[in-house]
C-alpha cells in the first residue's frame, strides 16, 4: 500500500515539474498547433496556412524574455487606452451632454478594461 501511494506521489510530482518546466515559447507554440488542428478539422485552409506561417516564425525567433516584454507593452497600451476611455467618460459628464453620448462613453470603457483583463490574463 505505501508503495503504490509513494509511486503515485511521485509521478505527480514529475509531471507538475514537467509543466512547469515548458517554456513560454513552447507554450505559444502548443496553442498555435492546437488553432492549426482546430483549423484543419473545420476544413479552413486559409487558416492553416496563416497559422503555420505564424509557428513558422514562432519558432524562429521566439525567446521567452521577448514575450515577457511584447505581453508588458501590450498591457501598457491597454492601460492607456481604459485611461483615455475614463477621460472621454468624465469629460462627457463635465460638459453635461446627453445620456446616450455619456452611456456609448460609459460601454466603451467597460469593453477597454474587460480588454484590459483578458490581456493580463494572458500568458503572453
Amino acid at each position: 500500500m505505501k508503495y503504490r501511494t509513494i509511486l503515485g506521489l511521485s509521478l505527480l510530482t514529475l509531471t507538475t515539474f514537467s509543466h512547469a518546466a515548458v517554456s513560454l515559447c513552447q507554450q505559444k507554440e502548443q496553442a498555435i498547433q492546437h488553432e492549426i488542428d482546430l483549423a484543419r478539422q473545420h476544413d479552413n485552409q486559409r487558416r492553416v496556412n496563416g497559422l503555420e506561417r505564424a509557428l513558422t516564425e514562432a519558432r524562429a525567433g521566439c525567446t521567452d524574455e521577448k514575450l515577457k516584454s511584447l505581453h508588458q507593452e501590450k498591457i501598457k497600451e491597454h492601460q492607456q487606452k481604459v485611461e483615455e476611455r475614463q477621460k472621454e467618460l468624465d469629460k462627457e459628464k463635465a460638459d453635461g451632454d446627453d445620456r446616450k453620448k455619456i452611456t456609448r462613453r460609459e460601454q466603451k470603457l467597460a469593453e477597454a478594461k474587460r480588454e484590459l483583463k483578458e490581456v493580463q490574463a494572458a500568458r503572453y
